[in-house]
């Protein structure tokens, strides 16, 4: 390939990527594939240890992403639980949530950018002393990329941690969500039946810090989780304020969690993180090889505003009394509003969504 625009630099990279997860892995591929020579640094010695995320997709990542079959499990529908624990089953028919191995998963997209010519130097914290023309912060709600470029930093969390359970059995197919604004104040508690384990967890709005064996104890009173094996544990801090800016300089870009691409919302982030760092590589490999204008400047309207979702967090946050959140699971506005938190992530002016909240009943089992 012949060199372009001289802007290959003497460390023999164009592009370092600090954080080797979803969205420096997505970053790295898209780089690799375009013909830049790409490093990314990643402080863990393995890109599948210590995962700090549930794993769990959305349909419309799963659609365009496509994770391995055998590291994954389709879940049909949620069962949402009210703080005296009485349910109601939510469904959408052509949708399903993907549990995953969260590790087997990053090691393929690992290998995935490797196949395609990126480097991956592990076990190897970035030390700050950059040389390529492009520099790439992947590294997480707590970007330490962000905080040396002067960029835009992550102000609101949520904390979360999750326990892993093996020998379940039995468990009903479905996403356990438990409302509890004493437990989890300013999100929920879940139980995912996943990929060989199943996943326990509970997240909070900050300060407050989840206290997991309470929402246990909970938990196993409408679940059978008393075969389970505590065999791992995960967790971490969740950015929930929205997309931060600024997100890009002249040459570093912010993506996945440093960029705050997390739904206010349900805190999901991982379609969003893939797709961030994709759209960033190639906009990169665009800058760098075509002349294109900077990364900041082509990513702008790519990221996603999510405006109508800070809204609806600063609602979350103010946190409704559970007397509330119980009389509410029987209200179908209430119903169809979770539908469209649950089903629907392109929003309620997606044709499904409105069908969906024009229904005049739902079809709901509730004890």
């Amino acid at each position: 390939m012949e060199p372009t625009l001289a802007r290959h630099c003497a460390s023999g990279f164009d592009v370092e990527i600090v954080g080797g997860s979803f969205a420096g892995l997505a970053c790295a591929h898209a780089c690799a594939a375009r013909g830049l020579r790409t490093l990314v640094w990643e402080r863990k010695r393995d890109v599948g240890a210590s995962v700090h995320t549930t794993g769990l997709w959305v349909q419309e990542a799963a659609e365009a992403w496509d994770p391995p079959l055998d590291a994954s499990r389709r879940i049909h529908g949620v069962r949402l639980y009210g703080p005296s624990l009485r349910w109601i089953d939510l469904d959408a028919p052509g949708y399903a949530f993907l549990a995953t191995d969260t590790p087997a998963v990053l090691r393929r997209l690992a290998a995935r950018a490797l196949d395609a010519g990126a480097e991956l130097a592990v076990g190897r914290p970035f030390d700050g002393h950059r040389t390529a023309p492009m520099l790439v912060g992947a590294d997480g709600p707590s970007s330490g990329v962000a905080r040396a470029a002067g960029l835009g930093r992550n102000r609101r969390f949520l904390a979360g941690v999750e326990v892993e359970l093996e020998g379940v059995a039995d468990l009903p197919e479905r996403l356990h969500v438990f409302l509890d604004p004493v437990l989890a104040p300013g999100y929920i508690g879940w139980v995912v039946p996943g990929v060989g384990i199943t996943q326990v967890g509970l997240a909070c709005r900050e300060p407050v810090r989840p206290d997991l064996d309470a929402f246990l104890r909970r938990a196993r009173s409408v679940l059978d989780l008393s075969a389970g094996r505590r065999v791992g544990v995960r967790g971490g801090r969740i950015p929930v304020g929205g997309t931060v800016r600024p997100f890009a300089g002249r040459d570093v870009v912010l993506v996945g969690d440093a960029a705050g691409v997390v739904s206010p919302l349900t805190a999901g982030g991982i379609h969003t993180a893939l797709a961030s760092g994709r759209a960033a590589g190639i906009a990169i490999a665009s800058h760098l090889l075509d002349e294109g204008p900077p990364p900041g400047v082509a990513l702008r309207g790519t990221y996603p505003s999510f405006t109508v979702k800070r809204w609806l967090r600063r609602g979350f946050d103010m946190q409704l009394p559970a007397a509330i959140l119980d009389r509410a699971i029987d209200d179908p506005r209430f119903v169809a509003l979770a539908r469209q938190v649950f089903f629907h992530h392109r929003g309620p002016f997606s044709p499904e969504g409105r069908r969906d909240l024009r229904r005049p009943s739902l079809d709901r089992a509730a004890r």
